[in-house]
């Protein structure tokens, strides 16, 4: 057990080691009154990035350039590591903007404007396919993982946060294949070798939506028990998808487990980009978001 733990450390120190100093990236404070983004765009009211520093990160590996939008709670550093992958998941960002504010630490949301804005593929490639953002924690290309996950303050939750399409496609799932046909894998009503549900009893809110849910990864030989407040979440009547990890699939989900650090994901529907459909996202995400860290990591308080 000491030397699972001392493992674990070294491993965060290693992962913690890319700073803003590396010499292969580029880090400029912004205004974010000013920054000409989508997601900046929705949010020109000075009062909600009092407390904030927003600069823009940029740095090439391998065959792709990549831009970072880092959002720190200078008020609170000690928090957790927000991470928003996918640039076209727009509730994600919504509520990990209110989350940053809330409850501190450091948001870090992918840009895919470095060849088109707001688009879910990072484009901004010298060859080959675009790259998912959350298909590229990769031991191949350590530097992308290093710059993420820099910030991750010792004992704090890295909290991914996601929105996805309805339905699943009922032709990769082992159960509920009467099911409309979908997109994907995300919903409480899949399952497969890696994937397996454990649903919500009672289905309040907002748990009513088959693909609001939350990930519990584990390691092959272990129970699912052992997935990171896998046990609390159920308790408490999540929607749970419990995912073993016997290879990493380059998501974060797959690496965090693989390193040792406490790891929650959260999805829940994409309801549009109008105002209604962001702000339906955001707030389930962000009741959410106050329930698991109450649950799984009390030191985090809301701001007072």
């Amino acid at each position: 057990m000491i030397r699972i733990v001392l493992l674990a450390g070294l491993g965060w120190l290693s992962l913690a080691s890319a700073s803003a100093g590396d010499p292969g990236t580029h880090v400029r404070s912004v205004d974010p009154l000013t920054v000409q983004d989508d997601d900046f765009a929705r949010h020109r009211d000075p009062a909600e990035w009092k407390g904030l520093k927003v600069s823009r990160i940029e740095f090439r590996e391998e065959r792709a350039a990549w831009r970072l939008w880092r959002i720190a709670n200078v008020r609170r550093r000690a928090g957790p590591l927000w991470f928003v992958p996918h640039d076209n998941e727009n509730a994600g960002f919504e509520a990990g903007l209110a989350a940053v504010r809330k409850y501190g630490g450091t948001l870090i949301a992918v840009d895919a404007g470095v060849a088109n804005d707001g688009i879910r593929m990072n484009q901004a490639v010298d060859y080959g396919r675009p790259i998912d953002p959350n298909r590229n924690f990769d031991g191949a290309l350590p530097g992308y993982a290093r710059r993420i996950l820099a910030d991750l303050e010792p004992g704090m939750p890295v909290i991914a946060l996601h929105t996805n399409a309805r339905g699943f496609d009922t032709g990769e799932s082992r159960c509920n294949q009467s099911d409309p046909l979908g997109q994907g894998v995300i919903s409480i009503r899949y399952c497969d070798d890696v994937l397996t549900p454990s649903p919500s009893q009672g289905r309040a809110w907002p748990w009513d939506d088959d693909d609001t849910v939350a990930f519990a990864t584990y390691r092959p030989k272990q129970s699912p028990s052992t997935a990171f407040c896998r046990d609390r979440m159920v308790a408490a009547d999540f929607n749970v998808v419990q995912e073993r990890v016997v290879a990493s699939d380059g998501s974060l989900s797959n690496y965090a487990v693989l390193h040792g650090l406490k790891y929650l994901n959260f999805e829940t529907l994409d309801r549009g980009d109008d105002a209604e459909g962001l702000s339906e996202g955001r707030r389930r995400l962000l009741h959410i978001i106050d329930r698991a860290l109450a649950l799984c990591a009390p030191k985090v308080k809301p701001r007072a």
